[in-house]
């Protein structure tokens, strides 16, 4: 009986398979496993030519595949285990394979034995963190990330800053420009600052600063404050932060901004009126599902107007 059920769910197995290179940019699932053309027999898509990724010497000499976040191997084969649109990098020399990836929003979560979600590894719990799954997915600080956070206490020399995070990070009043003992920064709890993340592990406590390598501030510390604070997904972040960002380019062109990024989802931004700091911050949000013929006609009434 246990070899007959292993029948049917091979086959399914082979089912739910699908070719990598027929579902690029597209959403794939956990559990989906990935096909890839053979390198010895070269039949089109579906046929005898794909197999699963087989990660051995003879595959490593033709073309070498790196496993990016979202994909796992699992012996010879290779499992999405996160949900997202599937990407692909070509390698420099072109000789075949590259680097798979799963680009999702999905943040590093856990459950515990009382069904609280943990986000992060080990780090303490939040009141957003308590609400469930369905909830939006909490920050996980990365070494380097330019954040946007809220001064939320001050406790000593150390500024407690809200960044979306399980915890809060901690910032020295000595790590802003030219700040010293007797020349204090001008921080005050509810503002906005602008840093950079220089110790950021599971072990230890998210550590911000307002100035580079070279003790410049270079264009971070406290954001004005006036202005709009709103979140928005990481992969809108990462669009808008393309060199090639063509949503950047027409917004410009419609009020003059001052804008500022950060990779925990929060946006800044401020226009000379209220009524248009609004207007370009419903632009930024309903840009992320927008086509281009579509952004064209937004713009194009909004210059009207």
């Amino acid at each position: 009986m246990a070899e007959a059920a292993g029948v049917p769910a091979e086959s399914l197995a082979g089912c739910r398979a699908r070719a990598a290179r027929t579902v690029l940019d597209q959403v794939v699932l956990p559990g989906e496993e990935l096909l890839l053309p053979d390198q010895e027999d070269g039949d089109g898509p579906g046929g005898a030519g794909e197999r699963p990724l087989r990660l051995n010497a003879a595959a490593r000499s033709r073309g070498r595949v790196v496993c990016g976040p979202g994909l796992r191997r699992c012996g010879d084969r290779l499992l999405v285990t996160k949900c997202g649109r599937l990407r692909h990098k070509e390698p420099g020399s072109g000789s075949g394979g590259g680097v798979y990836w799963v680009d999702s929003q999905q943040k590093r979560v856990s459950w515990d034995s009382g069904g609280v979600v943990r986000p992060g590894e080990g780090r303490g719990y939040s009141s957003e963190a308590r609400k469930g799954p369905w909830s939006l997915p909490l920050y996980v600080p990365v070494k380097g990330d330019h954040v946007i956070g809220i001064v939320t206490a001050k406790s000593g020399d150390i500024f407690k800053v809200d960044v979306g995070g399980s915890e809060p990070a901690s910032l020295s009043y000595l790590a802003f420009e030219g700040a010293t003992k007797r020349n204090r920064p001008n921080v005050q709890v509810g503002d906005l600052i602008y840093g950079q993340f220089v110790v950021a592990n599971k072990d230890m406590e998210p550590e911000m600063v307002c100035i580079d390598s070279c003790g410049r501030a270079n264009g971070m510390g406290v954001i004005g404050q006036d202005g709009l604070l709103f979140k928005v997904t990481l992969g809108l972040i990462r669009k808008l932060l393309a060199p090639d960002c063509e949503i950047l380019q027409e917004v410009g062109k419609l009020y003059p901004l001052e804008i500022v990024f950060g990779m925990n989802g929060r946006i800044w931004v401020k226009a000379k009126t209220i009524q248009q700091t609004l207007i370009l911050a419903n632009i930024l949000e309903a840009c992320e599902h927008m086509t281009a013929d579509q952004r064209k006609q937004i713009f194009s009434r909004l210059a009207e107007s």
